[in-house]
């Protein structure tokens, strides 16, 4: 199981940090195995690990082995929790650069996610001449950014391939029996996936919304599940020693001191999509009412040449998470020569995975005995597996974490005050006079 370690948090933490959080955890926990807390009814993704039909895990990598057969690029159209998940671990497992690296695979781009008219086309040029494929994934389908992109690439399939051809590369993510994406998906013939109603974008990342771009990019999905099922064995067992018990209460704890900003950081650039996921996940489940942590992310060590000023001595309201890989798959000798050895020379016979790690102890060091609280996060590799375990340990410390702050974590009321307005400015039918007075 992944480690959590509060060390270089306690001269911040009381003695009772998390005991006196106990009743609470214990609470929080009830209602999210039962499902009768605040937006229970979003809670599938819970059990969802040791309940996933594995006859439909089939299909899913059939169709993968569909897509990569056919298609040189894979158009994925989401926003939100439909697009980040299947980013970030595609990124982690592989590299920011996986487009350029892929051999066997079929590159794959993210869109749905901008109303960029540049960035739109952009992509519609790259994919003309190639053959590509598309993967919309949408609950709803009613989402202005996802809509738009898959009418346009939607349109090029049809040039291309003809409305028969254009049905056999086109792939749907949605709701299982309702919503505008449904009846379209039926409407076209084209094969088609569910996200169960029970369970909300941004914890959707194990159903097939995350899991079928990453079987096309070759990813095991059947080692994602198992990573989050053994967490999950793990995380539901009541107690101090829980992990996620212990990161939720030390969340608590600093926020009620108030440090209200939380940056997750990480010394591997291709953590950096994971972290954007993770802004979403804890922003919409704990971003209301009035209360709520910030959530920010930082890829170190670059982001010590820009945001360290600030996290080194700034405003003292923020804490740190770091997630640390203990095994890194690279080995990188140092032997520095002639006219290097006189600046890097007491580096001879280190590889760069200990320059690497001495660089997050030296900074943590620095930021605690700067006034900042550090938690850790230690994972054993970038691997499907781990990445697996790290998924559900945020998911489920953010449901732990949204019910001890007396908050709903499973709903998003806020997003729809942009939409309303934007509608309305865009002659959307039954949108009129909803823009307020002074714009």
């Amino acid at each position: 199981m992944l480690r959590f370690d509060c060390t270089n948090a306690l001269p911040f933490l009381p003695e009772n940090w998390l005991s006196s959080r106990l009743e609470g955890l214990t609470n929080a926990r009830s209602l999210l195995e039962t499902g009768s807390g605040l937006g229970g009814a979003f809670t599938g993704w819970v059990h969802f690990p040791e309940t996933y039909d594995q006859q439909e895990l089939e299909r899913l990598l059939q169709t993968a082995r569909i897509i990569r057969e056919q298609s040189q690029v894979l158009i994925v159209i989401g926003i939100g929790g439909s697009y980040l998940g299947a980013r970030a671990v595609l990124e982690l497992l592989t590299s920011p650069n996986y487009n350029l690296l892929c051999q066997d695979r079929p590159q794959i781009f993210f869109t749905g996610n901008t109303l960029s008219p540049d960035a739109l086309t952009e992509l519609l040029d790259y994919v003309r001449p190639r053959d590509f494929s598309v993967l919309v994934i949408s609950k709803s389908g009613t989402t202005l950014e996802p809509s738009l992109a898959f009418l346009l690439f939607r349109q090029l399939l049809t040039e291309k391939y003809g409305k028969s051809g254009a049905r056999d590369r086109v792939f749907v993510v949605t709701d299982r029996r309702q919503g505008g994406l449904r009846s379209l998906a039926d409407a076209l013939g084209c094969a088609t996936f569910s996200i169960p109603s029970s369970i909300g974008g941004r914890y959707c990342v194990l159903t097939a919304a995350g899991l079928l771009p990453l079987a096309v990019a070759k990813l095991d999905p059947e080692e994602l599940l198992s990573g989050a099922r053994d967490a999950m064995l793990r995380l539901r067992q009541p107690g101090q020693d829980n992990p996620a018990w212990q990161y939720a209460a030390a969340r608590n704890t600093l926020y009620q001191q108030g440090k209200g900003i939380e940056v997750l950081a990480c010394y591997e650039p291709s953590f950096r999509f994971f972290g954007e996921w993770w802004k979403q996940l804890f922003g919409e489940s704990e971003g209301k009412d009035g209360e709520g942590i910030f959530p920010a992310s930082v890829e170190f060590t670059a982001d010590l040449h820009s945001m360290g000023q600030y996290i080194q001595e700034g405003k003292r309201d923020l804490f740190e998470t770091v997630v640390h890989f203990a095994v890194s798959g690279a080995s990188c000798p140092l032997d520095p020569q002639d006219s290097d050895a006189q600046a890097l020379g007491y580096l001879r016979g280190r590889d760069l995975r200990y320059v690497n790690d001495q660089a997050r102890r030296g900074t943590a060091l620095a930021h605690v005995k700067g006034g900042v609280p550090n938690l850790l996060v230690t994972v054993q590799e970038r691997s499907a597996y781990w990445v697996g375990q790290l998924i559900y340990f945020f998911e489920y410390t953010c449901g732990l974490s949204g019910y001890l702050m007396g908050v709903n974590p499973f709903d998003q009321p806020g997003v729809e005050a942009y939409k309303n307005n934007m509608f309305a400015l865009l002659g959307k039918p039954g949108y009129e006079g909803l823009l307020p007075e002074v714009l």
